[in-house]
């Protein structure tokens, strides 16, 4: 083999071994940012998608975040003792359970608004390299099914 050849597998050139060290770092980075909100990665998560659309069910909260509901399940109960959000059964369909942000977990969007900035802070990186960041990754984060 030659010299390129080996490079190519070098583990240092792998885009795989960077975007899951890369995906690692991020829960590292968000971490303390989210604590004065009492909020973990997964459920900052849970609470942005209620805040782009409330009430939810588990599954479709599941669904957006490419999460299993039997992983979501938890998150939401924990943000409901937490007094964020109420699970309510829908009056149609008993056997469906909505999501509905609590006034305590809209009130807390005002205080997430600083998050982005503060993690942009944090990288050293501007929205528009954020985004552009984002959008480069946009091929992996579509699913496993993808065929060439």
């Amino acid at each position: 083999m030659s010299n390129s050849q080996d490079d190519l597998l070098r583990l240092e050139n792998q885009l795989c071994f960077a975007i899951v060290t890369a995906a690692r770092n991020v829960v590292s980075i968000y971490r303390p940012v989210l604590e004065p909100l009492g909020l973990t990665h997964p459920q900052y998560l849970v609470m942005l998608a209620l805040w782009e659309s409330s009430p939810r069910s588990i599954g479709e909260i599941a669904e957006e975040l490419a999460f299993d509901p039997a992983t979501a399940s938890p998150l939401v109960k924990r943000l409901e003792t937490q007094g964020l959000v109420a699970r309510r059964r829908r009056p149609e369909d008993e056997r469906r359970l909505d999501v509905h942000l609590t006034e305590k977990g809209r009130a807390l969007r005002q205080r997430a608004l600083a998050v982005p900035e503060q993690i942009m802070s944090r990288v050293g990186m501007t929205p528009t390299q954020m985004a552009a960041l984002r959008d480069a990754l946009s091929p992996f984060a579509g699913g496993a099914d993808r065929t060439p």
